[in-house]
């Protein structure tokens, strides 16, 4: 790479490495430790690893520096710090050495909120024909979602080409790391996507997305699937109690809910069913998978009185001591 000059340069473009052989594109990354590179550089020039010292200088806070990115700054020499330490390298792993103002946790949409979501779209808010056609669209798309645990880009970059919609089946291309997989439709499902297929391809017969956009050449935009669901959950009660509202990723994390407390509630082994589960979301591994439905922990008793892997699945990280 030729950019980094420090002494944990090394190690900086091993991660960098890594990562793009797991199949991310790692600019923002590569970014965040080309700044640090110069912060040991300049700071720290002999420093063979990363030490206490060091870390508290990078993770303390610059003037006008946005929460978030001071926050990726510490997640940046965190990951340096995970890579070394994998390497047989001894490397401290920083906590937040900011006072970090408060967040209200992520909400979890139940069942309940989709199926008044749902409800509330029926009864579109516009007479505009396009918008008219992207809200039935976006319904499909949460229902997706929702039921399948598909990522926002899996679902509205669909082609006609990926659904065996006699089989039930989606195939999911080039998705997070460069991975295929095979999703299927829950039965109820399958009725729902095949006659929106039929109506779609009868408007738009020679449009190869499954979804189109403004444009019907190209696929729906992020910002229009996020500006839908943003407009019908502002119309929910429950949206009038929250400090945080959701996003359409978070139908997702909702999937993972319901299944991991369906088999609870049913008695089944959930530490059995996670690596299936795992490959169905295109998880690397059942552990991201548990991370999710962890998330979620203070939303839903099922968790607080039926989870007794968290601690097995998830340990903790142990820090040196400060």
């Amino acid at each position: 790479m030729g950019k980094f000059k420090s002494s944990l340069a090394p190690y900086m473009e091993g991660l960098i490495e890594q990562k793009r052989a797991n199949g991310y594109s790692y600019h923002s990354g590569e970014l965040l430790l080309l700044r640090l590179d110069a912060f040991c550089y300049e700071k720290f020039p002999n420093e063979a690893t990363v030490t206490y010292d060091l870390a508290a200088g990078w993770s303390e806070a610059r003037p006008g520096e946005s929460e978030a990115y001071h926050n990726n700054r510490i997640s940046s020499l965190k990951a340096l710090s995970a890579y070394m330490i994998s390497l047989g390298i001894e490397a401290y792993i920083p906590k937040m050495f900011s006072c970090r103002s408060y967040r209200p946790a992520l909400y979890i949409p139940t069942r309940e909120d989709v199926r008044l979501l749902l409800s509330k779209m029926d009864r579109p808010t516009s007479h505009n024909k396009i918008q008219k056609r992207l809200n039935k669209e976006c319904k499909v798309l949460f229902l997706l979602y929702f039921c399948c645990g598909l990522r926002l880009s899996e679902g509205r970059l669909l082609k006609y080409e990926h659904i065996d919609i006699e089989k039930g089946i989606l195939t999911i291309t080039g998705s997070k790391g460069n991975k295929d997989r095979l999703v299927y439709l829950p039965d109820d499902g399958i009725g729902i996507l095949g006659s929106y297929m039929s109506q779609m391809q009868d408007d738009y017969p020679d449009i190869p997305w499954l979804f189109p956009g403004n444009d019907p050449q190209k696929p729906i935009s992020c910002s229009g699937v996020e500006a839908c669901f943003n407009r019908y959950w502002a119309q929910l009660p429950v949206a009038k109690t929250l400090e945080k509202h959701p996003t359409p990723h978070c139908l997702r994390h909702a999937f993972v809910v319901e299944r991991i407390n369906d088999w609870m509630l049913r008695g089944i082994d959930t530490n059995a069913m996670l690596p299936y589960l795992s490959r169905y979301l295109g998880h690397k591994s059942p552990d991201e998978t548990h991370y999710y439905y962890h998330l979620a922990s203070k939303a839903f008793d099922v968790i607080r009185n039926k989870d007794n892997v968290s601690e097995r699945v998830i340990p903790e990280v142990m820090l040196y001591d400060e």
